[in-house]
């Protein structure tokens, strides 16, 4: 049974490989995101033939249609309501998942929807359902076995508590947002006390800071320099200080790392 290998492509976009099984998450693939511009150019295209894409919600940061169209007939698995829409829109391999639905995407590979509360700023044209995914990897054997959390976009909520029983088990891995494309954070975020308070209360081994660093709105002459490289500093800062039984593994947009069974 070979090891995790986990690859951001910034913002919220990771690439999340096992024993030949791919699954990408909130794909935003091209240059910028409409009015958004992206920092570091487009990602390398590693993330061609999916099994499946794990979508939290149709804001435009996480549900760009060309992206999803580059990615062809591929299951993306959300929330029901976000599922209709993005079938309207030419997504036909959109799935909408029930709060207690669990679907295999890949031999031994299963997803299921979490809680998430992301209702701010809601759309007026598109649907506002928001939800994280657990993508739960079977083993050959005891030990094995590993749950994968993708938080999606959210506010600390008395339901993030319950993610470990729906896993059966503390999140091997968690997919922690911990910023945004401005140096202040809407309603509907964690931020990096937040995020690694989170980590605290899942009990997570290893928690990889996504939804920093990568998108900006134009301009920013008004904007204190460097914000966009703080975020991941002090989030593995906070989960040292608040989870010291989560490691903190910041990645570069980009950078891949290979996560042993035995991680944290």
């Amino acid at each position: 049974m070979s090891d995790l290998r986990v690859t951001w492509l910034g913002h919220s976009t990771v690439l999340l490989e096992r024993d030949g099984v791919r699954v990408l998450t909130d794909p935003l693939l091209h240059r910028h995101a409409g009015v958004l511009r992206r920092r570091g150019g487009r990602p390398a295209e590693v993330w061609r033939d999916v099994d499946a894409v794990l979508l939290s919600h149709l804001h435009h940061d996480h549900a760009e249609l060309g992206s999803l169209r580059l990615l062809g007939d591929v299951p993306v698995l959300t929330a029901p309501a976000n599922a209709r829409w993005l079938r309207a829109h030419g997504i036909a391999g959109a799935r909408g998942l029930g709060p207690d639905d669990v679907v295999e995407v890949a031999p031994g590979a299963r997803v299921r929807l979490t809680p998430a509360v992301h209702g701010h700023r809601p759309m007026p044209h598109r649907p506002n359902a928001a939800n994280g995914h657990l993508l739960l990897l079977d083993g050959a054997g005891a030990g094995d076995e590993l749950a994968v959390w993708a938080v999606g976009d959210t506010e600390l909520a008395p339901a993030l508590a319950g993610v470990p029983e729906l896993a059966g088990r503390a999140p091997d891995v968690a997919l922690v947002p911990i910023a945004g494309w401005g140096p202040r954070l809407s309603g509907g975020h964690l931020g990096p006390l937040q995020a690694a308070e989170l980590c605290a209360v899942v009990g997570a081994g290893t928690a990889v800071p996504v939804h920093w660093g990568t998108l900006h709105a134009p301009g920013g002459r008004h904007v204190p320099p460097g914000w966009m490289d703080r975020p991941g500093a002090l989030f593995a800062h906070e989960v040292a200080r608040r989870a010291p039984g989560t490691r903190a593994l910041v990645l570069a947009p980009g950078e891949s790392a290979e996560l042993p069974r035995s991680a944290p």
